[in-house]
């Protein structure tokens, strides 16, 4: 109860991150249903069920992610002075926002359950459902999310990740590496290719492996690639605004590292998927997977950066005018995209070779 009062009285801004959760919950709770239904419609072939299934699990993922990044946020690095006053101190706040998380991921699952029955009856009439499977479906994401805001907001954080760096780039070197000997020089055994969603085709599973490591070098190496855009600002003999810009993204890297990571690794991806997309059109619900990683990890970017930005404000002590606030801000986010988006497109560019055969 006192969560739901907390969801209550919250902040616009804060309403709107929690909107985000229900909309990320309600769409990945859409697509696993859809799943089932496939599975249900078509028995004969069980195994095109199994395989969109399986597909759900990466925007599963990503609105865990979202969901984490959003707690993080909300709870801050100070507890709520009523909360003190009521006795729950800093200790209690990781399991507030665990289960104001996973209240919001039942919502939206509650919501996806709503749309699928609606559209099951339009489509192919009222059928009898497995109502466990169901509701254990529905369940996954506001357990899965409960949880890992929780690990994630009891565990304590590193100053810095700047050490990944180095092995960031070997893991996605390794990983292209992976792909174009998969795809070049190597042919996968009748019958284990891996179907892709949507009717995309099919790949080797060394090439799925491959773009596993080069998703994973491109997460553990954004912290890195952030601390050293925020050294290249500070550098060089900076005015107040390059040096507050390059100082404040230096202290922001570990933070807002990892989530742009996982930005730049979906960006490479779909630019990666482009080469199939061209000659095979995405269905409607590949299409609404692929808008929802998108939108989940672009979301998740957007609020680790606006609560990194919280947590590093200027004091006001300082008196720092608000223009030089906003031109250290936007220099922050110039420098970030000019080292990020040349990394995104030339590791996309690596990985559609497997592809383009």
């Amino acid at each position: 109860m006192l969560s739901l009062r907390l969801m209550r009285r919250a902040r616009p801004l804060s309403l709107l991150r929690r909107l985000l959760v229900v909309a990320a919950s309600a769409g990945t709770g859409f697509l696993l249903l859809a799943a089932v239904g496939h599975a249900l419609g078509h028995p004969q072939d069980p195994s095109a069920g199994l395989v969109r299934l399986a597909w759900c699990v990466v925007p599963l993922a990503t609105a865990v992610h979202l969901t984490v990044a959003v707690a993080r946020t909300e709870t801050g690095e100070r507890a709520h002075p009523g909360l003190v006053a009521a006795g729950l101190g800093r200790s209690w706040l990781p399991v507030l926002a665990a289960v104001s998380t996973g209240v919001s991921c039942l919502l939206g699952s509650l919501v996806a359950l709503g749309v699928f029955l609606w559209f099951r009856e339009r489509l192919a009439g009222v059928l009898p459902l497995p109502v466990a499977g169901i509701a254990t479906l529905l369940v996954v994401l506001p357990l899965v999310g409960a949880a890992g805001s929780l690990v994630a907001l009891r565990r304590r954080r590193r100053a810095a990740t700047v050490s990944g760096l180095p092995w960031g780039v070997a893991l996605t070197a390794a990983g292209l590496a992976v792909e174009v000997y998969a795809s070049r020089w190597t042919r996968p055994a009748a019958g284990t290719a891996l179907p892709l969603p949507g009717g995309l085709g099919a790949i080797a599973p060394a090439v799925l492996v491959g773009w596993v490591l080069t998703a994973s070098g491109l997460v553990l190496a954004g912290p890195g690639l952030v601390h050293f855009g925020g050294r290249l600002l500070a550098a060089f003999r900076p005015g107040a605004v390059r040096l507050l810009a390059g100082r404040t993204l230096q202290t922001q890297a570990a933070r807002v590292g990892r989530p742009l990571g996982v930005l730049c690794a979906v960006a490479s991806a779909a630019l990666a998927a482009t080469v199939l997309h061209s000659a095979r059109p995405l269905g409607p619900l590949t299409g609404l997977g692929a808008a929802l990683v998108l939108a989940c990890t672009t979301a998740t970017a957007c609020t680790a950066a606006a609560g990194s930005a919280q947590a590093c404000e200027v004091p006001e002590e300082l008196a720092a005018p608000s223009r030089v606030l906003r031109l250290a801000a936007l220099l922050r986010l110039l420098v970030v995209l000019a080292v990020l988006a040349p990394v995104t497109w030339a590791v996309g560019q690596l990985a559609a070779l497997p592809l383009a055969r």
